[in-house]
């Protein structure tokens, strides 16, 4: 009974071990390739531009950030502002930046689904 146990344990280790490394590779495999194409760099920049001084939600490659003001964008970066403080998120990490939602009287939407 024991063995099964430790077996099933070790099977379910290196399950997770794989997903991890896979993830990690998936990451790797998609900033290479931002990295070998400058174009669609200028371009991402040039696109985080419209955001400024806007209040913005930012998806990156593993999180988001939600109800953040974009205050400057720079070649490799873009610096945000959260409830008073300021943040560097790396331009190589964002895969989406998206206005926050607003209702038919302006006030912010509480729950927002993508």
């Amino acid at each position: 009974m024991r063995s099964e146990f430790f077996i099933l344990f070790i099977v379910l280790f290196i399950v997770i071990f794989i997903k991890k490394s896979n993830e990690r590779a998936t990451v790797r495999r998609i900033i290479n390739a931002k990295r070998r194409s400058k174009g669609e760099k200028t371009q991402m920049t040039e696109l985080a531009k419209r955001f400024i001084d806007k209040e913005c939600i930012i998806y990156t490659l593993n999180s988001q950030l939600d109800g953040v003001t974009v205050k400057e964008v720079s070649d490799g970066a873009v610096l945000v502002e959260k409830n008073g403080t300021l943040e560097a998120v790396n331009l190589d990490f964002i895969t989406r930046i998206r206005e926050y939602p607003r209702g038919k009287n302006g006030k912010k939407k509480s729950i927002v689904l993508d």
